[in-house]
């Protein structure tokens, strides 16, 4: 696709539920069918240059356009409350699912940290070096509740 107007591109910087921030140039009627997708709740693609760009409005929780006539920002975002009770239930869901872990390493680094996954091993943040699960220790009570407890300050029988 090639637009008239491709030479007068406008940032559009927009937030993901998962509050991930992103930014696409634009031409004005990118900008217009974008916005005619998220009304419609429509999957948008479009052609910027050589590349091909997507984007999914369900996935967006809200965007700004620089009105280029004008000195202020325009911000859209849907108002939906069965949509934020949606995003409510499925955060709790994911918090529900996390595992917790209490790292204990011999750099004298303890924290706790979490996973969507549950694993044996861990990488210290400090040191970088391997922490391995005490199954036999198990789970340990930390301030974000019990956790499964990760240690290299002595030998730790693991499953082959």
């Amino acid at each position: 696709m090639y637009y008239e107007d491709s030479e007068n591109l406008t940032i559009m910087t927009y937030t993901l539920n998962s509050g991930i921030k992103g930014t696409v140039p634009l031409s004005n009627k990118q900008i217009q069918e974008w916005i005619e997708s998220y009304r419609s709740n429509t999957k948008f693609i479009t052609a910027i240059g050589k590349e091909f760009f997507g984007l999914n409005p369900d996935l967006v929780a809200d965007f700004k356009v620089q009105n280029r006539f004008s000195n202020y920002v325009e911000v859209i975002r849907p108002i939906s409350v069965v949509d934020q009770e949606k995003n409510d239930e499925l955060s709790q869901a994911y918090e529900e699912n996390l595992v917790f872990f209490k790292v204990d390493c011999k750099c004298g680094t303890t924290y706790t940290t979490y996973s969507q996954y549950y694993t044996t091993k861990w990488f210290c943040s400090k040191c970088k070096e391997i922490v391995f699960m005490d199954k036999k220790k198990g789970k340990v009570p930390t301030d974000k509740g019990e956790a499964w407890y990760m240690t290299n300050k002595y030998f730790v029988e693991r499953e082959a």
